[in-house]
């Protein structure tokens, strides 16, 4: 993190002082040539072109952040990377309407930027520094307006489309999909499009490159909307009393491999593992992993109060949360397993595998089986 704007905490993803450096070298060598600057000079105008980049970036991202702050969402983050930026809200548009305000917001101020940019450098004198950074500022954000308004995901034309099919069919995740299609669908359009431009010689191996990356970028993020709906829709299959594992609470002081035994004995293999004091309080849960990384043959002289964690300090989710609610607790706080309570009683444990495993049951499938 590197400050707060309006309140609103500002991350900076390293990707972007690879692409601070790059434009800084770029820019400062067209300075140096075209606009016959000493060195030193041209990188310091090229710095300062980055530090205009970067700020129109931020402004872009603050107008979603704003507008969804307005109608009572809240904003975890705005993160500024190599190709651009996101801002992290912290729960979904309640309505289309709201949804593609927000969407919209940030190609509204970029078009802003652009306008007033446009203005100073019709204004500034010709080919002087600050005439030439008025001039990429005004182009950048023009063009960066216009693509993000092209109709697909994860862009925000994209978001805007999805509002629009939302209203439509009445069924976010359906919108999702479908909006994140016709991401893919313009990702492969572009990456036609610039390897025509290349092989035509308008292009250069820098241009080719660079706009590969975006047009990665854009299908990865598109993949991700797609299975990002996928999941959501199965929400309501979430049932904490259902999906969380009993306990088989062995006493303090068990050695692990009398632990396994009897769990193995009783047929309850799959259940969580706990640690019980002398009065049959459970107050510790055995951790999966530490034990599976002790070896067969030192088990059983490791106590399972070795390879365990103390309740206390494990998540906890009470009976009764709904699927939104269950994800987004595991968003909050990521963690391997939860604790599953009612009142002041611990039911059972959540795995975080097999929320997984019920969320995307496909990828589960391809998984590779195996204790």
């Amino acid at each position: 993190m590197v400050g707060r704007v309006l309140g609103i905490p500002v991350f900076l993803h390293p990707s972007m002082l690879l692409l601070a450096l790059l434009v800084t070298v770029v820019y400062g060598g067209y300075a140096e040539a075209e606009l016959a600057l000493a060195g030193p000079l041209a990188y310091a105008a090229g710095f300062g072109f980055v530090v205009f980049l970067l700020g129109s970036v931020l402004l872009h991202e603050l107008g979603h952040a704003l507008t969804a702050r307005r109608y009572g969402i809240g904003v975890r983050g705005i993160t500024l990377e190599l190709l651009g930026g996101w801002t992290e809200l912290d729960r979904d548009a309640p309505t289309p309407r709201v949804d593609a305000l927000v969407s919209l917001a940030g190609p509204a101020v970029s078009f802003a930027i652009g306008g007033l940019a446009t203005a100073a450098a019709l204004a500034l004198p010709d080919r002087t520094v600050a005439g030439q950074i008025a001039f990429q500022i005004a182009a950048g954000n023009i063009i960066v307006a216009i693509f993000n308004v092209l109709p697909g995901l994860p862009l925000d034309g994209g978001r805007a489309l999805r509002a629009g099919l939302w209203a439509l069919i009445k069924d976010r995740n359906r919108a999702t999909v479908a909006a994140a299609w016709c991401g893919r669908g313009l990702a492969l359009l572009t990456g036609m499009a610039v390897l025509t431009l290349y092989r035509l010689n308008v292009l250069t191996l820098f241009g080719l490159v660079f706009i590969l990356l975006v047009v990665y970028t854009l299908w990865q993020g598109a993949g991700q909307s797609i299975r990002l709906a996928r999941m959501t829709r199965r929400f309501p299959l979430i049932d904490l009393g259902t999906l969380a594992r009993p306990l088989f609470a062995v006493p303090s002081g068990t050695p692990l491999a009398e632990a396994q035994r009897r769990a193995d004995a009783a047929d309850r293999a799959r259940d969580t593992l706990a640690v019980a004091d002398s009065s049959g309080r459970v107050v510790a849960l055995v951790d999966a992993a530490g034990s599976a990384a002790v070896p067969a043959e030192r088990r059983p002289w490791v106590s399972v109060d070795t390879v365990s964690q103390d309740l206390g300090r494990l998540p906890a989710l009470p009976l009764g949360l709904s699927g939104e609610q269950v994800v987004r607790a595991v968003q909050a706080h990521p963690g391997a397993q939860y604790v599953v309570t009612s009142g002041e009683d611990v039911v059972g444990v959540l795995h975080i595998a097999d929320l997984a495993e019920l969320l995307e049951p496909r990828r589960a499938a391809r998984r590779p089986s195996g204790r």
